[in-house]
């Protein structure tokens, strides 16, 4: 299974109108993310999901925008070899985690930034949000675009992610997007979903905030902090 991020379909040296909206989206999740930070005691971090793309501006731009930690840690599918991460595990966030593994990639801050999206079912979904509270010291993050936004920011096609997935999947694979058009590929997310996960794993401190995009949640944030 291979993690997808948006960046690896459409990076390209002139961005359109909407691309650039999209730029702007992150930045403002960026400056929101390092408002939060602000005061805190953390001082390592964990990227899941980092892309080994490291020429595109947009790739694994969350993690460089943060605000400075002691330490950087990145767990992918991908092989990394950033010299930002001082620790890099080749590995799915929906596998088992060994206790060693657990024990070294564990960190104050662990954070994803659009890929709970891309990998697959709602059990791997599940799954990863488990394995990322296990890593997690103090407080995680998980980024994802808003199903209940009209525009689908993957595609950038209005409206048609509102209907059935099955449907959904259906017109993609019409339009020539075979590989969105797979549930491992994409696997898209509203608040109401991640509500019902964060209950199924009975863990109750955590919140939402998000960004918008024609007055309606563009990208939903969901914050945990352990006590």
């Amino acid at each position: 299974m291979t993690n997808f991020n948006e960046e690896n379909i459409y990076s390209n040296f002139h961005l359109s109108y909407f691309d650039k909206i999209i730029n702007n989206k992150r930045h403002e999740i960026i400056n929101l993310i390092n408002d939060f930070l602000i005061g805190r005691d953390l001082s390592d971090v964990l990227d899941i999901g980092t892309t080994k793309d490291d020429k595109n501006p947009s790739a694994n731009i969350i993690i460089k925008n943060l605000k400075e930690f002691n330490e950087y840690k990145s767990i992918s599918d991908q092989k990394i070899d950033n010299k930002l991460f001082s620790k890099c595990l080749n590995k799915s966030i929906c596998e088992e985690f060994l206790e060693e593994e657990i024990n070294i990639y564990s960190s104050d801050l662990v954070i994803s930034n659009a890929t709970i999206e891309h990998v697959g079912s709602e059990n791997n979904q599940i799954k990863m949000i488990s394995n990322i509270i296990k890593l997690s010291k103090k407080i995680f993050i998980i980024i994802t675009p808003n199903r209940n936004h009209p525009i689908e920011f993957h595609t950038k096609l209005p409206l048609i992610h509102w209907l059935p997935k099955k449907t959904h999947r259906f017109i993609l694979s019409l339009l020539g997007f075979k590989f969105l058009a797979l549930e491992k590929n994409l696997n898209l997310l509203n608040q109401k979903n991640l509500e019902q996960y964060m209950k199924k794993l009975n863990f109750n401190s955590y919140k939402f905030k998000s960004i918008n995009f024609i007055k309606i949640k563009s990208n939903i944030i969901l914050i945990g902090e352990k006590n």
